[in-house]
Parts: C-alpha cells; structure tokens; sequence
C-alpha cells in the first residue's frame, strides 16, 4: 500500500516534468519565433531609414542648386552684375547674404566670364573676393570648368524639368568642412539681354553638411543621434549613408542610431515570456492568442491612423496636412502659363444650423457641403480645414476666370434646398479666393489672402465671392488695429465712457429715465461710432466683457440718481450665458441699485438665436424686479407669435418706423398696429428716434408710452441725468 502513493507521485511528477517540458519547449519555440521577427523587423527597418535618408540626401542637394535659381535667372542679376562699379549692397540683398539668411548657405562666391572672383560672402558676411582662392577655389574650378564647357556648347534643360538652367554640383571639402558645392550661371529670365554662351556670371554656392544641414535633417525626420561623421563609425549597430563625389571618393558618413522596432516590442514581451514559463499550456495559448489579436489591432490602427492622417474623418475629404502638401506641391510646378486659384468656402450662418437644429444636424449639412464640393470640382483638391471651412485648391491656363465660375456653380448649387435624408434645408456660402502668381507663390501668403477676401465676402451680404484686393488688406489691418487698441483701452478705461439718453412719459412729458449708451473718444482718431467698434467686439469675444463695464457704470449712475429707471443693452452672447443671471444680481449689490430701477434690452433676433438659454435668465431676472424691453421691435423676425413664449415688459418701436412718420404722410399703420398689438398684450410701447414734433404729437395721440429721441433730449452725461432728476428738469421736454 506504501508503494502505490510513490508510484502516483512519480506518475504526477512525470506529468508535470513533461509538462515543464511542454511549457519550456513551447516558451523556447515562442522566444525564437519573437527574437527572428524581431531581428527581422530591425532589419527591415533599418533598410528603409537607409533608403530614405539616401533619398532626402539626394533630393537636398538638388535643392542647393533650386534655391539659386531664385535670384540666378533674373535680369536685374545679370545688369548688376554688369554693371560698373557694382552695387556690393544689391549684391548682399539678392545674390550674397540673402542665400545665407533665407535658405541657409554658408558660402557665395560669383566669378565672371574670365573665371575671376568678384564677389564673396560667407557665414552671412561679405568677404574679399580674393577669399575664393584661398576658400572654394581648388574644389570648385573642375564644376566651373564643366559649366563654361555645357553653357559654350548650349546645352538646354528639359522643357518639362522643374530646373531651369544648366549647373554643376559636387561634393567637396571647404575650409575644413565636407559642403555642398553648386556653381549655376546668371542668366536672363526674359531673354531680352543679349549673353553670349560661356561669357555668363557664375554664382558658386557652399552648404556645410557638418552645421545646420545635418542637424536639421535630423530633427525634421527623428533621426536620434544624426551627425556626420569623417570615418565610417567601428559600431554596427550605428546605421550610416557614405557621402560620395561625383568621382566616388568618400568624403564622410551622415551616421544615426536607427530605430529597432523589433527590438523595442521585444523587451515589452520579455516579461511576459518569463512569466509564461510559470503558466500552463492553455494561459500560454491564451497569451498567444491574446498576441495575435494585439497585433491586429496595431495593424488596423495603424491603417486607420494613416488614412486619418490625409482625410477628414466626417467627409472623408483631404484634411489640413494633405491640403498643405498638396498646395505645396501645385505652387511649384506652375509654370508655362498655367495659374492656381485658392477658394475658401465657408457656410453661412452655421452656427445658427447648430444652435437650432443640433449638431448631429449640423453634421449631415457638413456632409452635404462636401458632396456639392465634390461634385463641382471634380478634377480639384476639395479640402476640408475645420468646422465649415472648406478649400478648393484649383489649377488651370486661367485660374482667376475658371475658379470665378467654379465660385458660380458652388453658389447655383446651393441655390436648391439640400437633402439631409428627414428634411430639406437652404443654406448659403461665402467664399474668398486668391489667385497664384499674382497674389504670390507662398502658400502662408496665399492662404492668407484667400482667407481675407473670404472676410470680405461674409461681410459684404454673405452668398456671394470675392477676389482678394490689396485694399481688403488694408480694411482687415484697419480693423485688426481697431481691435488691438479696443483691447487697450478696454484694458485702461482710457476713452471709454458712458452717456445716458432720457426717455420721457408721453403723457405729461415727465422723466422716467435714461438709456445707458457706450462712447469711445480715441486720443487719435477722435469719436469712433459704435456701429464701428461694437461689431468688433462681438466678432473678437470682447462684447460680454464690454457690456458687463457699460452695465457696472450704468448701475452706479443710476444709484446716485434720486428717481427714474436706467436702461441697458444686452447682447446675444449675454443671454446665451447661463451664467448671466447670478452676475446681474452681483452688479446690482455692488452699486446697491434696486432691481425695480433697471430695465434691460435684448433684440429679438439675439432671443431667437439662444431662446432655449434665454428663458430661464430672462424668468429669473424678472423675479427679482428688473424689467425686459424687447428692443429694435420690428427690424428682426417682426412677429408677435415670439413673444407669448418671452417674458418681457416693454416694446421699443425702431426708429425706422418712426421716421416714416412724416408731414402730410397721416402717421404710420404699422407702428399703429404694433402699438394696438402690444396694448393688447399687457404690454407698454417706447418710440425711439423722435426728431420732429408731429412724430410727438402722432405717437403721443395713439397711445404710445415712452418718446425717447433728440427732439427731447440728447444724450448726456450721468452728472447731467442727476441734475435733471434733482431738479425736475424737463416735466415737458416738448
């Protein structure tokens, strides 16, 4: 019986002695499996960073010879350098020191006909022209040799090469650094000079490739460790390009640590695999299977991560980074005649398709934007920049005729209701374009000035475009500087101030109060309406703080007056705010004013673009004593139905109406019909804009309440209201 638990345990011990087997066998199989894929994915790897970096080496360096081309193929380049004596300044700005400052160059040499230095520059300081011997004059006399030989014999570029002249380029040793060196000739862009082939200028231009070149090739692609280096590195491990002359000779490596992704997965699943050895054959089958879907999934996110790297995810159009590339990479292939015209396209009155409608709403006519988009540009890049900003990047023999009727067709097809699957909705859009070369070749300057003319368009009645002009780049600056010195002045209280109109009883003409009105005396520019600065406001986000000052100083005006109400405007982002209730009542503790002595006016198109927010400020605020006027009556939606769901007291007339009230004409129907509608509500009726006395009189005689207007008082100063209360001034301002 002794011996059946020992031979169960050697059976048992077996077992798992065959299953530790197992588990080592299974483990050891898994750790070469990782260790050969992970070797061969840092393999892999490191054969393509080599590649690209050969690649980016080679396209850099015909980049030396592009950037010369800006200023080497121009006429005024090669009068200047005829000309005797030579402008050394002109030559510093276009040909010398501008190579240094704009694209990097470290040195510039130029040589005439006979092969003699007449110009240098180097680390963005003229130099001796005598320099060039001692500097670049051994490298590069075989390139210049070369160049004279092809520009002799009339050796042509490709027509359809982005190079416009011939060059020569090699690399060398200068001054004890391995450099670029390119040699291109100066050469007419019209044609109009007469040269004769191998007398023309050169212009020899060096680029170290131990300072900032290497260095910003490898920030720009993460390369860790990048530098180069005279002597192949005894490591490797270190990944390295040799730097070759046209005649093979070495001049160097640019070397870099490469990054091994298979060695990085490797040491997170080291863990794993130790802790494996502990665990059965199914917990490692598990891990297994647990692996494979991981890797699924990287493999999908990663798919998904580049697509989303070039489109837009809603609309599935080009997104930012594809657009910038792509406007990049149309800029510099014009030529030949053809232009490139930048529309961008933005939807009127979006946010109130949100506020209204909801965003998922708003999403589906972002959808439907892009799909006309793409409809009517079926050949151009259709970009999607960010909310409801779109670009259309389009290229043609006549960009600024061809996008002004792509413009049209985006305007028709906005003319039909659009579909968005449970209804139809009419919407608009304003678009800005710029056109290339004539508003320029940079793509910032280009986005800039397209962005701009879109501004314009919104501002000039919004479904419409407009081509960017020099003038609306005035206008914009003219208002950027309004903005910054509103901000100023916002920030110091200097020129800001308020002045108070009073409004008086119809009947018997006494003072019941003043309107609170926002002034700025600019030390400069002296008055600045508000119709200029309060749009500003609103635009740029400084309406809620300017209106809480107006409301603050009206409040303590107002305080100190010993009767009469006070009356303050409230702007649309105001009622939005569902903190405005809690700081009106804070105003009021601060200036100890009551309630019942302030009265509050808001639009009716601020109510209806935030009447949902609106209702409850409005509700609280009047619970607490302060009336609501409803403002500009008439001017906005103009209906009645709006205000059986608004709690308000007052309705002003605009002055609009008023002003039709003229001799002989026998009043006006429709401010007698407001003024019946609203007696008929329980509401009480103010005219404002009164300037003659048969507007009085009319108002007055069909039970009009409040006349506010300069027939019976101008606006005033608060010290002025004060002393018209005080002393009873103005019982019958008539």
């Amino acid at each position: 019986m002794a011996a059946a638990p020992g031979g169960r345990e050697a059976i048992v011990s077996q077992i798992i002695i065959r299953a530790l087997l197992i588990v080592f066998l299974m483990a050891a199989l898994v750790a070469v499996f990782v260790w050969v894929a992970a070797r061969k994915s840092d393999d892999l790897s490191i054969d393509r960073q080599q590649h690209v970096i050969a690649t980016v080496l080679e396209q850099s360096f015909r980049t030396i010879a592009h950037d010369q081309e800006a200023a080497t193929v121009w006429d005024d380049s090669v009068v200047a350098l005829r000309t005797k004596p030579r402008d050394l300044k002109w030559l510093d700005d276009n040909l010398g020191i501008w190579f240094h400052t704009y694209y990097g160059h470290d040195e510039i040499f130029i040589v005439d006909q006979d092969d003699r230095p007449v110009y240098a520059m180097r680390e963005g300081r003229r130099r001796d022209a005598d320099e060039y011997g001692r500097s670049a004059g051994t490298v590069a006399a075989p390139l210049i040799a070369e160049l004279r030989a092809k520009m002799r014999g009339g050796v042509k570029t490709a027509r359809a090469s982005s190079v416009l002249t011939p060059g020569a380029i090699d690399l060398g040793t200068v001054h004890g650094h391995p450099a670029i060196i390119s040699v291109k000739p100066v050469v007419t862009d019209t044609g109009e000079i007469p040269q004769t082939p191998g007398t023309e200028y050169f212009h020899i231009s060096i680029r170290y490739l131990d300072g900032s070149f290497i260095a910003d090739l490898a920030r720009r692609y993460q390369l860790e460790g990048g530098h180069f280096a005279p002597a192949p590195p005894d490591d490797e491990d270190i990944s390295r390009v040799p730097l070759r002359t046209r005649a093979g000779n070495v001049i160097g490596y640019f070397v870099w640590i490469p990054f091994r992704p298979g060695t990085a997965m490797l040491g997170q699943v080291t863990p794993a695999l130790v802790i494996s050895l502990l665990l059965v054959f199914g917990t490692i089958g598990w891990l297994l299977y647990r692996i494979s879907r991981s890797t699924l999934q990287l493999s999908a996110a990663r798919s998904q991560a580049q697509h989303l790297a070039d489109h837009d995810p809603l609309t599935g159009l080009a997104n930012r980074a594809l657009f910038d590339r792509r406007l990049n990479q149309e800029l510099s292939r014009l030529g030949g005649g053809r232009s490139l015209a930048l529309l961008y396209v933005d939807l009127d009155h979006f946010k109130n398709v949100n506020d209204h409608l909801g965003h998922p709403t708003g999403d589906l006519l972002i959808c439907a934007l892009a799909r006309v988009l793409n409809s009517v540009a079926p050949g151009d890049l259709v970009a999607r920049l960010g909310g409801d900003e779109f670009a259309i990047v389009h290229v043609g023999d006549n960009a600024a005729r061809s996008g002004e009727r792509l413009a049209r067709k985006i305007h028709k097809a906005l003319a039909r209701p659009v579909d968005l699957g449970h209804g139809e909705v009419l919407i608009g859009a304003s678009i800005g374009l710029s056109v290339a070369p004539a508003d320029g070749t940079d793509p910032v300057e280009l986005v800039r000035r397209a962005d701009i003319a879109l501004y314009d368009a919104k501002h000039g009645g919004r479904r419409r475009h407009s081509f960017f002009t020099e003038a609306m780049g005035d206008r914009i600056r003219e208002r950027n500087e309004i903005e910054r010195e509103l901000r100023e002045a916002m920030r110091t209280g200097d020129g800001l101030s308020v002045v108070y109109q009073p409004f008086f009883a119809a009947q018997g003409g006494a003072a019941l109060g003043a309107e609170a009105l926002i002034r700025w005396n600019h030390e400069t520019r002296g008055p600045i309406p508000p119709d200029t600065f309060v749009p500003i406001a609103e635009e740029c986000g400084l309406i809620e703080t300017l209106n809480e000052w107006v409301l603050e100083q009206a409040c303590f005006a107002a305080a100190r007056w010993p009767a009469g109400s006070v009356a303050v405007n409230l702007s649309a982002v105001q009622l939005r705010n569902v903190t405005l209730a809690e700081r009106v009542y804070a105003i009021l503790k601060r200036t100890r004013l009551s309630p019942g002595r302030l009265e509050l006016e808001i639009t009716e198109s601020s109510f209806l673009e935030s009447s949902e927010k609106c209702r409850s400020n409005l509700g609280w605020l009047r619970d607490i004593g302060i009336r609501i006027a409803l403002d500009d009556f008439g001017t906005g939606y103009s209906s009645f139905k709006h205000l059986g769901g608004l709690d308000i007291d007052r309705i002003k007339i605009d002055r609009s109406f008023v002003a039709t009230i003229q001799p002989g004409v026998g009043g006006s129907p429709v401010v007698q019909a407001i003024v019946d509608l609203a007696r008929i509500s329980g509401l009480t009726t103010t005219a404002e804009g009164i300037e003659t006395e048969q507007q009085r009189l009319y108002l007055t005689s069909i039970g009009c309440d409040v006349l506010q207007g300069f027939l019976l008082a101008a606006p005033m100063s608060a010290s002025d209201v004060e002393a018209r209360f005080s002393g009873r001034q103005g019982a019958d301002p008539a």
